[in-house]
């Protein structure tokens, strides 16, 4: 094995550097792309009277009020009809592949039956969806901690100080609402020192900051937020240093997981959604009615009894941060799927967190193409397991206990489930070639043509096994992985991750796969049939809609 061919890693952890990565793209859809990773918290310091307000309408304030509710928040599965009835076992249609909420179809292997004696759920209401719940130990409470949530803390700390102040940790309601718009609408971390280093501003308005680092280190610091700070680590590749940022994973769930604003909308039980009580039609919506959670479900509860699985939604993109150079980030960010899907894709509910950066460089000092490529892979690769690592050590040391931000205390397993990213993002994770699919076993020659058992998706167990013949017969590694139909990239990141399919978990690249693959073939065939004036005389025509946009001069020209 040469030295150009595989990856030559020395990894360095240096755990007390605890540094900001100095790049500007923290948040999925951010608008504001000049940012800091502070700005993960940028909602206003609520006061004590209107935080007091906000749980009280929400849900219990303590324990005893907890406690007190629990028979109506934890009823227990209600049996309704017979064994016939209630029976959950998969029907002959649904050995077939199915979508969960992320687009991936679930393979005809992926069906499961529950362990006996399970009871369900079984509701029906007119104009809704036929809900079979799994009815097992799914969300199964086993505590209440409310001493070391978010705004707890917070408040304990706004108490403590001599003389209370409800905009802490700033000084008044003017110093509190330019460090707002500073961060939510105003300009880059330059210009913001700048503006406030004029003589005599921070005095004038009385500001409790003079630059823009002094204002993220109160966010850091000061405001209820759970994420853990940054890790630096090195990796030596080819001669040459590089570093990477990254958070612990696990820190990052029980942020996500015990944000108290999201705590009466998270999804802990799994259903099944049909068309009527015949149950011949699934339906899918929110990921929780999929049949990749209700798989794994049932693999958890025969093997760890009562679970709440977290799913995990990773996704990557290397993006430019500048206009012109080649200035590059490489930003990885995280959120869970028992956030419903019209929370996480709002902004402002910021249910994305930035999980860390993963080295851009190009590695042009590599003179071999085919070398250089390998290697960029397996950089990859590598950052991605030394970031996902705590998670495969939960195949030993099994579920979790973790709290909401209602204090809900549950058995919890997070599990790598998804990977969002475009065509060149799927082809690096998978580990497949250029040109073919990412998740079933067809080759780019073959792509376009139909077949009756295309819904087969690339042999995981036959993957991982051509991966172990790196430790067995490296002399043949290569040859294993090329008739495997991957790259022969060193321990990829999901090799060793408990429960986890990446070829599952590859989701669609709606942006270039669906808009501009299938949308561009679309505008083909319909202006070969006819013609670019028609197809543009019917956009004009089309009425004024607050759903569409309009085209007053077609869309041909596009």
């Amino acid at each position: 094995m040469s030295e150009a061919t595989y990856l030559d890693i020395e990894m360095t952890d240096i755990a007390s550097e605890t540094t900001h990565p100095d790049a500007e793209m923290m948040d999925i859809g951010c608008e504001n792309q000049d940012l800091h990773p502070t700005d993960q918290n940028l909602n206003p310091p609520p006061s004590q009277s209107v935080m007091a307000d906000g749980r009280n309408a929400d849900g219990p304030n303590n324990c005893d009020e907890l406690l007190e509710t629990l028979p109506d928040r934890l009823a227990p599965p209600i049996i309704v009809g017979s064994d016939k009835d209630t029976d959950l076992s998969d029907d002959e249609d649904d050995t077939d592949s199915s979508e969960n909420d992320n687009g991936t179809h679930q393979s005809r292997q992926e069906s499961a039956t529950p362990p006996a004696n399970r009871n369900a759920l079984i509701e029906e209401s007119e104009g809704k969806p036929f809900v079979v719940k799994f009815g097992g130990r799914a969300g199964e409470m086993v505590g209440v901690n409310n001493k070391h949530l978010p705004y707890t803390r917070y408040s304990q700390d706004l108490q403590a100080e001599d003389v209370p102040c409800e905009w802490a940790p700033f000084s008044t309601r003017i110093d509190w609402e330019i460090a707002r718009w500073a961060k939510l609408r105003g300009p880059s971390s330059t210009a913001l020192s700048e503006l406030l280093g004029i003589d005599g501003l921070t005095s004038a308005l009385g500001l409790s900051y003079s630059s823009a680092n002094e204002l993220n280190r109160i966010i850091d610091q000061r405001l209820p937020s759970g994420l853990p700070e940054f890790v630096r680590e090195e990796v030596t590749l080819a001669g040459q240093t590089y570093e990477f940022y990254h958070r612990d994973i696990l820190q990052c769930v029980r942020a996500l997981y015990g944000d108290p604003e999201l705590a009466k909308f998270l999804l802990h039980a799994l259903e099944r959604h049909f068309t009527g009580p015949d149950k011949e039609t699934q339906m899918y919506s929110e990921m929780h009615t999929g049949k990749w959670w209700w798989t794994r479900q049932v693999e958890l509860e025969n093997e760890f009894g009562g679970v709440t699985i977290i799913p995990l939604l990773i996704s990557s993109d290397k993006t430019r941060v500048v206009t012109f150079g080649t200035k590059s980030a490489y930003p990885v960010y995280l959120t869970i799927g028992n956030i419903p899907k019209e929370l996480r894709r709002k902004p402002s509910r910021r249910t994305h967190v930035l999980l860390g950066y993963l080295p851009a460089t190009p590695l042009h000092h590599v003179s071999s193409t085919a070398s250089r490529r390998r290697m960029v892979a397996n950089l990859f690769h590598h950052c991605m397991s030394r970031i996902l690592a705590p998670l495969k050590q939960l195949a030993e040391t099994g579920p979790i206990e973790m709290s909401t931000g209602d204090g809900v205390v549950r058995r919890t397993f997070p599990i790598f489930a998804c990977f969002v990213g475009d065509y060149p993002e799927q082809v690096l994770a998978s580990g497949c070639k250029t040109g073919d699919c990412p998740k079933c076993p067809t080759r780019q020659p073959e792509l376009g043509e139909f077949k009756e058992d295309d819904d087969e998706y690339r042999d995981l167990a036959e993957i991982l096994e051509a991966l172990d013949t790196f430790e067995t017969d490296p002399a043949g590694y290569s040859a294993a992985c090329s008739e495997a139909g991957i790259k022969p990239i060193v321990h990829p990141f999901w090799q060793d991750l408990p429960y986890s399919d990446i070829y599952l978990g590859i989701t669609p690249d709606v942006l270039h796969q669906l808009y501009q693959g299938v949308m561009k073939h679309l505008m083909l065939w319909v202006t070969t049939a006819f013609g670019e004036k028609e197809l543009d005389a019917r956009c004009k025509f089309l009425p004024p809609n607050h759903n569409i946009r309009s085209f007053s001069k077609g869309i041909t020209s596009l």
